[in-house]
């Protein structure tokens, strides 16, 4: 009995032994540490903010790709009341982080305040640095925060995050359903996940082919965007200038801008594709119809003439559009009359927005045409006076691609395919297209061997807002689509302000011409024109 009493009574003292050190060492040896965490905890809230949304791009095979995911970074912060001397901490902390003692003696000095952040984001050595200094009231804990894994991919489509709220882009358009439910009470439900219609191999080649071009020829800026004519999706949606939402505090604000929804500009001759299709639909010209062409038209006082300074003389429908001529859609506008050329306008929506789920979107302005003139409508029949907005321009012509039907062009894969209307007729559509390749088989510079391609240039002026009238500079775009008779994609290439103010054609087609290319082969589209392929094989030896 006494030996076992003696096994016992040992046993939970070694026990409470082993305890007491335990405790020892939580509350003497790490107390400072687990009150610093404790303060930190409390008064910042992070554990229990819930976990928000990734967004995901695409690819052909359905894969998922994060554009945007939560990440866990190194973040050094201080409980000031726990710092011994803020003065000699600041000064062996300073060059750790690469920071000023200066800059952080404010926050250290702070002795009331439970909680400082002093470097938000830092790698993993300059946290272990801060560990192995081992300096009172300075401790590292790991932040959420958000992270884009594509960096400037998509850059403008995806937005990003600012104190817990989306700015700009997709980070923006959902952000409630990103964000999740903070609870009131209850348990933070995490947000949800937005899958998106962008194709990540589209968009980085998008990316590629417009910061070539944009270099080529020393451009102020320019856009791609890339669009599935039968759905509305965007496969692809950049523009330059851009930014890295990993770092948008070292950005401008103006690069958060996206200048394909939110600016709009004078489209230049692309635009004459509608003024044709409006003609046409209306029944007041043909593809056949002729007219003379003398190089220019008088209105009253003002004097309109063709690009290229020519006169074309008697010339079809089919060959203004081959020839780009001014004067030609002055016919059309003229034929039909103001008040239907304006309800085609209002057809194609050139004055609303195309409801895509972006933030910001802006509408056309077309609406001065109702107080305007002869001259007015005369010049808005080429695409100049008259502005929208690079989407809905491309939306009104992928139309002509998709039998007359307008869609509202969408980014978030689970939205519903959206019809805007019917601007023109199914065989409207058809006419147009076949002009339109007729366009790109005449000049060539868009022709892609296998594939008939419809397409339009534009070159156009831009205004001088001081001064009145148009300045020497340009913004050429293009606008086409392939295969033609089931087109797989529809794009806009835009480039703004290239230095010497080169025409479309060497310009905005070619890099057309390539990107156009690379999807037909991305998604192994069957040539449409095969007669055009050569098949043969190489004779064996």
């Amino acid at each position: 009995m006494g030996i076992r009493f003696t096994l016992v009574v040992g046993v939970v003292l070694l026990v409470y032994g082993g305890m007491t050190l335990r405790l020892y060492g939580l509350q003497i040896e790490r107390g400072e540490a687990f009150a610093v965490k404790a303060e930190s905890q409390s008064a910042d809230g992070r554990e229990r903010s819930p976990l928000r949304g990734g967004i995901f791009f695409t690819d052909k095979n359905g894969s998922a790709i994060p554009a945007a995911i939560q990440r866990y970074y190194p973040s050094v912060y201080a409980v000031p009341k726990s710092v011994e001397n803020s003065r000699e901490t600041a000064e062996r902390l300073a060059p750790i982080l690469g920071v000023s003692a200066e800059s952080l003696l404010p926050a250290l000095e702070k002795k009331n305040d439970p909680f400082e952040r002093l470097a938000r984001r830092v790698s993993e050595e300059t946290a272990s640095a801060v560990r192995e200094a081992k300096l009172a009231g300075i401790a590292i804990e790991n932040i959420r925060t958000r992270y884009y894994p594509g960096g400037e991919l998509g850059a403008h489509v995806v937005g990003f995050v600012t104190e817990g709220v989306g700015k700009y882009g997709i980070e923006a358009a959902y952000d409630s359903r990103l964000a999740g439910s903070a609870g009131g009470g209850r348990e933070a439900e995490s947000g949800e996940d937005i899958y998106l219609t962008i194709d990540r191999t589209i968009q980085a080649q998008a990316e590629k082919v417009l910061r070539d071009l944009t270099n080529a020829y020393g451009a102020e800026g320019g856009m791609v965007i890339v669009l599935e004519p039968k759905t509305g999706a965007v496969l692809a949606l950049t523009a330059t200038p851009t930014f890295d939402p990993n770092a948008y505090g070292s950005a401008e604000m103006k690069r958060f801008l996206n200048p394909a929804v939110q600016a709009v500009y004078e489209p230049g001759s692309v635009f004459k594709v509608l003024t044709m299709a409006a003609g046409i639909d209306a029944g007041k010209v043909t593809p056949e119809t002729e007219y003379t062409d003398t190089g220019e038209v008088v209105i009253g006082k003002y004097r309109i003439q063709n690009w290229d300074h020519k006169a074309n003389g008697r010339v079809t429908m089919t060959r203004v559009l081959e020839r780009s001529i001014n004067t030609g859609t002055v016919f059309v506008e003229r034929a039909m009359g103001h008040e239907t050329f304006y309800r085609y306008l209002e057809r194609f929506g050139a004055g609303e927005r195309t409801g895509i789920d972006l933030p910001g979107e802006v509408a056309g302005q077309v609406n001065y045409l109702n107080r305007g003139g002869d001259v007015e409508y005369a010049t808005a029949s080429f695409g100049q006076g008259i502005a929208l907005s690079p989407i809905r321009l491309l939306a009104a012509v992928a139309s002509l691609g998709n039998g007359g039907v307008m869609l509202r062009p969408r980014l978030g894969a689970g939205e519903a395919v959206e019809e805007l209307g019917r601007p023109v007729s199914a065989e409207t559509a058809r006419k147009v297209t076949e002009m339109m390749v007729r366009a790109v088989d005449g000049a060539e510079v868009a022709k892609i061997p296998g594939y008939s391609v419809a397409g339009k240039t534009g070159t156009a002026f831009v205004p001088d807002f001081a001064r009145g009238g148009y300045t020497d500079e340009v913004i050429n775009t293009y606008i086409g689509f392939a295969p033609a008779k089931n087109p797989r994609f529809v794009a806009l290439v835009r480039i703004d302000k290239p230095v010497g103010a080169p025409v479309a054609g060497l310009t905005v087609v070619p890099a057309f011409r390539d990107l156009a290319q690379f999807i037909l082969n991305y998604y192994d589209t069957a040539p449409d024109r095969p007669e055009e392929v050569d098949v043969s094989l190489p004779a064996r030896r």
